[in-house]
């Protein structure tokens, strides 16, 4: 299936395709497009939109898209990805960048990645290792 978001990922953008390849669709193949271009390249392609303006699966009241998909695909009863999606929630909603001790340093290393890497597929393929690496952190530290 293909899954496709705005450019230029940082967080919500690099988590939510981690989480997708990981526990919903191991194949997924992700677009990255400009932000006004997400719905009609959704259409087109028959992909599944995410984490956009208009999206099937984006920001719902106080939860952001990675919560949204974990809630959607039933895998909220996994503790560590609980974990890790208070730690994403906290980097990716800036009011509530305080409410995870670990969030701003995803946050940094998200902006980072912008700056380090120009192409988007590549940032996903890069970013893809601080998500294992959290995750299997999340694994011992579930609380």
């Amino acid at each position: 299936m293909k899954w496709v978001t705005r450019e230029r990922p940082k967080t919500d953008r690099i988590a939510c395709p981690w989480l997708i390849r990981r526990f919903i669709d191991p194949e997924a193949e992700i677009l990255y497009v400009a932000a006004d271009r997400v719905l009609e390249v959704a259409e087109s392609e028959g992909a599944r939109s995410f984490d956009a303006s208009g999206a099937r699966f984006t920001h719902r009241g106080s939860k952001c898209t990675f919560e949204v998909l974990i809630d959607e695909f039933g895998l909220g009863g996994e503790p560590a990805l609980a974990r890790l999606a208070r730690i994403v929630h906290a980097a990716d909603v800036s009011e509530d960048l305080d409410t995870d001790a670990i969030g701003p340093g995803l946050l940094a290393i998200g902006e980072g990645g912008l700056l380090a890497e120009d192409e988007d597929v590549r940032l996903l393929e890069r970013g893809s290792f601080v998500y294992d690496a959290l995750y299997a952190w999340c694994r011992q530290h579930p609380t």
